[in-house]
């Protein structure tokens, strides 16, 4: 081990060293000091609590396993199948994600008495819904490990509002629930963080160039626009271009009329509008603002200008003449494991065993500190039956209703239903339902899901956040585009460390792509997938510490001793696919018969097809939607 690895804590046993595919994990099992856990899951038993499971996460080795023999390898001989033992089903859900248990919970409000299948590859439920746990020095901290947010509730369908009210979320309780204040009470702000090995100098702007504004409610640019140009490491005519970039107010567009302003922007990437209106020539400006809008899965130089300058936040609104922008809504509908907690309601809504000692009169937000009996999942008596780490093998419509072959521990199992939903990715459905017209297989074909790295890093306390002013970080040309300490959230029982010398939890991101290689959305996407997958557990350990020391390190943190504990949420088929103005053919009406999305969302004779990949956006609303879609078609066949 080199020294440099020693000196970043890589030698502290808090965490495994799994490789992709599990093929150089640990033989023995480690524990974190002080958390009475286990880390290595290859040495769980099947009793272990999946949330407290640390180490590589998300897409973990063992769960994409079977999927991938099918998908890529083209495996459809399972050995003997055997029939499940339970007999026949009303429904099986392919898929334990936020879609396939709305669509579980819809129909049991007007089938009562119906026996669900639940099938799910992962060892948790929840999907991309995650809840990563830690105890630190005898605290409990909550996070989240994917989808993180209820974004913009008010304006969710009837259908998604009414899942809500049916669970007992109460969304005022966020009022008080998130803590507005924590950031600029602490004197918290934004920070452009600059890294010497990329950029031959350590830097921290305080400055907030991203969307910080938009869902954490952070303290105040410590410098103005001009200032954090010329604190940037990049040369004097780069720091000029990007003053005026950061200060330019007047229409740079004037030329054109409204209609003709919104058709460019649409139609020119966010780089060439740099180029073109803006008058950008020097490489490092670029460089700056590669990355920084990492949600959209690509580069400045493959997503359109309107996309980089609304949602993205990228600077250059007001030269565009695009004048006031459209508010969001409050982002701070949060519950502190994000939208597991919405996943773990409808679970227990639906077995209620899952919560022992819940009564009529306990609160829904009493979910998060609840710790849920997985032993109760899969009951053969039970009216729902949620099987985790059974994977999906072939779904095909018979003369009586539905079979579904999925294996597990192995072993292949055929259950029969009167009716199946399809709640899972589309990219697996063409080769789960051999049936499909090449049409509808072309379409489930078309996403490819943005890869994500969603790392949650435990540490023993947050005190060189504090030290060094700054909570939310952009990293420019660095492994981790973004950092920053925990959404503040006390809910249910639950309360978020505010002293700084308590440990608290950091979320940093990355999605990998690949840049200013003339690849579409699509092809970039896939790229970052391969990336992904083939990175062992090690490398991101390592760019994990390395970067929060480069971060924190002026602030007095040491990565070796106030790392406690590290969970890569690995999601190689992260966001649903949402269109590209570049690179797609798009139509005005979103739901259009010829978008992919609504060719392939249709009904399979007794299948019904759900998931946020049916709506291409990657919001919990549009999954729930889909799922309340899925199950009105089933009652129409």
């Amino acid at each position: 081990m080199t020294s440099r690895k020693r000196q970043l804590g890589m030698h502290r046993a808090i965490s495994r060293r799994d490789f992709v595919h599990g093929a150089a994990a640990l033989a023995g099992t480690t524990i974190m000091a002080g958390t009475g856990f286990a880390t290595n899951h290859a040495q769980l038993s099947s009793n272990a609590y999946p949330p407290a499971r640390t180490g590589l996460r998300g897409n973990h080795p063992g769960s994409f396993d079977v999927a991938h023999k099918l998908g890529r390898e083209g495996v459809t001989a399972w050995g003997a199948i055997e029939d499940a033992a339970e007999g026949a089903y009303d429904l099986i859900i392919v898929g334990a994600g936020i879609s396939g248990l709305a669509a579980a919970w819809f129909y049991t409000q007007d089938h009562k008495d119906a026996r669900i299948l639940i099938l799910d590859n992962h060892d948790d439920f929840g999907g991309h819904a995650k809840r990563n746990e830690f105890v630190v020095d005898g605290k409990t901290l909550i996070g989240y490990g994917g989808s993180q947010t209820l974004q913009e509730p008010s304006k969710y369908s009837r259908q998604a509002k009414r899942l809500l009210k049916g669970l007992g979320i109460n969304l005022k309780r966020f009022d008080s629930a998130y803590d507005q204040s924590f950031y600029k009470r602490n004197g918290i702000g934004p920070g452009l963080y600059f890294d010497a090995d990329v950029w031959g100098k350590r830097a921290m702007v305080p400055y907030n160039m991203g969307t910080f504004d938009d869902y954490i409610p952070i303290g105040p640019n410590g410098v103005g626009p001009a200032e954090a140009a010329r604190m940037m490491p990049i040369s004097p005519p780069a720091q000029a271009q990007m003053a005026r970039l950061l200060t330019l107010k007047s229409d740079q567009l004037s030329d054109l009329s409204e209609d003709e302003k919104y058709e460019y922007l649409y139609e020119a990437s966010y780089r060439d509008f740099l180029t073109e209106a803006m008058g950008i020539t020097e490489p490092e400006v670029f460089k700056v603002l590669q990355n920084l809008f990492g949600d959209a899965g690509v580069g400045i130089e493959a997503v359109s200008a309107f996309s980089a300058l609304s949602y993205g936040g990228l600077p250059g609104w007001e030269a565009a003449g695009l004048g006031d922008a459209e508010p969001f809504e409050n982002y701070i509908h949060h519950f502190p494991d994000g939208n597991a907690s919405i996943a773990r309601l409808m679970v227990r809504a639906l077995i209620p065993g899952v919560a022992p000692g819940w009564t009529k009169r306990t609160k829904a937000e009493q979910i998060v500190t609840t710790k849920l009996d997985y032993s109760q999942l899969d009951l053969a008596d039970a009216p729902v039956q949620l099987r985790l780490e059974a994977t999906a093998v072939n779904v095909a419509n018979t003369a009586s209703g539905v079979a579904v072959t999925y294996v597990k521990d192995g072993q292949a199992i055929r259950a029969k239903a009167a009716r199946c939903i399809l709640a899972c990715n589309h990219s697996i459905v063409p080769y789960l339902c051999p049936e499909l017209s090449d049409e509808q297989r072309d379409a489930f074909a078309f996403p490819e899901r943005v890869p994500i790295l969603y790392n949650t890093i435990a540490i023993r306390h947050w005190q060189a956040f504090k030290n060094i002013g700054i909570g939310a970080v952009y990293a420019p040309g660095s492994y981790h585009i973004h950092a920053t300490l925990d959404f503040p959230v006390s809910i249910g029982g639950y309360k978020y460390p505010d002293d700084p010398s308590q440990p608290a939890l950091v979320h940093m991101e990355r999605f990998p792509h690949v840049n200013n290689e003339g690849l579409s959305k699509r092809e970039q996407c896939r790229a970052g997938r391969y990336e992904l997958l083939g990175t062992p557990f090690e490398d991101i350990e390592y760019n994990i510490r390395a970067q929060l020391a480069g971060i924190l390190g002026p602030g007095g943190f040491d990565p070796a001793e106030d790392i406690a504990a590290i969970t890569v949420n690995r999601w190689a088929h992260g966001y649903a696919y949402s269109y590209s103005d570049l690179f797609d053919d798009t139509y005005e009406d979103w739901n259009d018969p010829r978008m992919p999305h609504v060719i392939a969302r249709q009904p399979i004779g007794r299948i019904t097809v759900a998931n946020s990949d049916s709506a291409a956006i990657a919001l919990l609303d549009n999954a729930v939607d889909e799922a309340h879609r899925a199950v009105q078609e089933l009652e129409r066949i």
